[in-house]
């Protein structure tokens, strides 16, 4: 496992909270990551994001996601309610400008599971975010780990692979990059760069 900075100088200090933000493509070991760091950091809060698609078996309203209509996360895009949003499958996905900005006015520091393009729009809002990127040790190691799951159909895992390497591509964009070839050393990593920021 490795990290590397970006080159970027880190931002100044400033008061309130962080926005951490986590972009890794598919098969990286992201959620695995997210979910070791948020129990080694009980006070650091993720952000859950909002959605038009319907529950899933055994989804929870507020843990997963904020499951709510069409015709309401269109009325946000509207009234510039979303840090981010986006629009897969025909179902609406976004992260709320408002739950982030009151998280960071109480001094609080936000967890964000979003991809590249999400974490563009994060940053237009909220500059000073830091910004984690997730890389797989190669393009083969990926593939073998998304077609061991057996979850997706070959023509899945063949666009999976193909947004893997726009995504990697776009890594340089990202003030931290750590490599996942070690489970327990990635973990370690990615709550030392939490932390480095919490000081």
């Amino acid at each position: 496992m490795t990290s590397t900075d970006s080159g970027r100088s880190s931002p100044l200090p400033f008061p309130g909270g962080h926005v951490f933000i986590l972009s890794a493509p598919s098969g990286a070991g992201k959620t695995t990551l997210l979910r070791a760091a948020l129990e080694r950091l009980p006070d650091l809060r993720y952000s859950v994001s909002y959605t038009t698609r319907a529950p899933r078996a055994g989804e929870v309203y507020g843990r997963d996601y904020v499951f709510i209509s069409p015709a309401e996360f269109e009325d946000g895009i509207r009234a510039d309610r979303w840090a981010e949003w986006a629009q897969v499958h025909g179902n609406y996905y976004g992260t709320s400008a408002e739950v982030l900005s009151q998280a960071l006015a109480e001094g609080r520091d936000v967890l964000l599971d979003i991809d590249v393009q999400g974490a563009r729009q994060i940053l237009k809002r909220f500059s000073q975010s830091v910004t984690i990127f997730i890389m797989p040790p190669s393009l083969e190691i990926l593939e073998a780990r998304l077609r061991s799951r057996g979850t997706d159909r070959p023509e899945a895992v063949t666009l999976r692979l193909r947004n893997a390497r726009e995504e990697m591509a776009q890594k340089e964009m990202y003030r931290h990059v750590i490599v996942n070839d070690d489970l327990p050393t990635a973990v370690r990593e990615l709550v030392a760069i939490i932390g480095s920021y919490r000081t």
